[in-house]
């Protein structure tokens, strides 16, 4: 696939520089930071798509944990006395 894409001139230039201070080529540098915006807007959206189905399983079962019990489980992480994931509740 053959795209182009219009850059101003100030935009060719900075990337021009960049590419020369990477001695990478002019259009590797694109490139790059074109999967870089792609990879993380997917992730963006994945985890809106989580929040969304989330939101909805606690609307259809009110199943839930609180701030409080999240941070408390979360603070375990790492230490000695790490655990799992306290069940979900009413």
């Amino acid at each position: 696939m053959t795209t182009s894409v219009k850059l101003d001139d100030d935009l060719k230039n900075r990337i021009q520089h960049l590419a020369g201070a990477r001695r990478r080529t002019p259009h590797w540098i694109m490139r790059e930071a074109i999967r870089d915006y792609v990879v993380r807007e997917e992730a963006k959206e994945r985890f809106r798509q989580e929040a969304v189905a989330s939101w909805q399983a606690y609307q259809e079962t009110g199943r839930h944990l609180t701030g409080q019990e999240v941070r408390g489980w979360l603070n375990t992480w790492g230490t000695e006395k790490e655990t799992a994931i306290p069940p979900c509740h009413d």
